[in-house]
């Protein structure tokens, strides 16, 4: 066998390619899962965004190559819903590409801005793809650890100057994957003051803005970086529309970095298929209660999930935004042996938050993306587990 290049030996498996197999050994044995693992919304796209796919496939206009930075219509849909969602102006022009969904223009940021050897500040616990992609690269991650005793949020004071003086990117992503935390005024100010004071491009991962509770909601990083100067910011249609599968998302802010992703792009994909395109105009632009039911659905989730868990003395907070739940494993276990424990006992799947870097350990994360019937049995199966 022909010997792989180093950086693919090098990766670690990816975190649900681990849960998928210790699934499967579970469905051989004959269990009945409850998979609260993946963040994939169970909810159906919405009617209206369906109908406009189909009538855009048929369209034969529709069947050839795309244009690699979107539709001038997408993006034009894409700086609309912006500025009406955030008060932010974009210039669908040079200020907004789309993407294969978010996690492929995350995964390719790197390789427009890091050289070997330079530095990406980076989230952990966090979504793994902005690590993996920086080693890829050649590049150095400096983590900034997420602590409880911080909400969640990175402590700058504690990266030394030495490291700020090198980085050249910054991840962030608030409303937050995995912990469910989200970021107040203050700490996009300090963000942005840190991005100025060092030269930092920020990178703000935002695809659950549209998914929060309680009266809260999130703001767009663009709403403090005005001129957009040092900041772009990723956004998906997967969460807020329920479009996973569909692959189309939009990076937009800072017009250099966001020719640079674009550039970068010309030479690995040809775009989004156009019929999705439409699609996503018509999730953008079009009746927008569906967003509004589903995050009822989640809220009302949450809360069972949240209450269940709180009355086997798992303590938890409930978080104002995201449809995840990032809870502390029992006393004495680990993250990877309280989550086996309870798959192999009881068929329920939970993530280890160890698998969103070593600053999860001690945490496991819920994905309420399962339906309310489903979660009161996972909480009763969950009353007969001993810890």
């Amino acid at each position: 066998m022909v010997k792989p290049a180093s950086r693919i030996e090098n990766i670690p498996p990816y975190l649900f390619a681990r849960i998928d197999k210790k699934k499967a050994e579970a469905r051989k044995k004959g269990l009945d899962l409850i998979d609260f693992g993946v963040g994939d919304p169970d909810i159906p796209t919405p009617q209206n965004i369906i109908t406009r796919m189909k009538e855009a496939v048929d369209d034969s206009a529709n069947h050839r190559y795309p244009s690699y930075e979107g539709m001038f219509e997408f993006r034009k849909a894409v700086a609309d819903w912006y500025k009406k969602r955030f008060s932010v102006d974009l210039n669908p022009a040079d200020e907004v590409v789309a993407l294969i969904g978010s996690k492929e223009g995350i995964a390719h940021m790197p390789w427009a801005y890091i050289d070997n050897d330079d530095i990406a500040l980076i989230p952990s616990p966090g979504y793994p793809v902005y690590k993996i992609m920086t080693l890829l690269t050649g590049g150095n991650p400096y983590i900034m650890p997420l602590k409880e005793e911080n909400h969640f949020l990175p402590k700058y004071d504690d990266i030394p100057s030495s490291i700020l003086d090198k980085a050249k990117i910054m991840f962030l992503n608030y409303p937050n994957n995995p912990t469910g935390t989200h970021a107040d005024d203050d700490f996009y100010e300090r963000s942005l003051w840190i991005a100025r004071e060092y030269d930092i491009l920020i990178c703000h991962d935002a695809a659950y803005s549209e998914i929060a509770y309680d009266g809260y909601t999130p703001r767009s990083i663009l709403e403090f970086d005005k001129n957009k100067k040092y900041c772009v910011e990723f956004h998906s249609l997967s969460k807020t529309y329920c479009m996973t599968g569909w692959r189309i998302g939009f990076v937009v802010g800072n017009k250099e970095a966001v020719s640079n992703l674009g550039k970068l792009k010309t030479n690995i994909d040809s775009g989004v298929f156009q019929a999705i395109q439409y699609a996503g105009i018509e999730a953008l632009t079009g009746d927008q209660s569906s967003v509004e039911i589903m995050k009822k659905t989640f809220q009302k989730r949450r809360d069972m999930v949240v209450n269940g868990l709180n009355s086997i003395g798992i303590h938890v907070e409930k978080p104002k935004a995201t449809f995840y739940i990032w809870a502390k494993v029992p006393k004495g276990y680990t993250s990877a042996d309280f989550c086996e424990k309870i798959i192999e006992e009881q068929g329920i799947v939970v993530t280890p938050g160890s698998g969103f870097g070593e600053e999860g350990e001690g945490y496991f994360r819920i994905s309420i993306t399962i339906n309310e019937k489903r979660i009161a049995e996972a909480i009763e199966r969950l009353k007969m587990v001993r810890f």
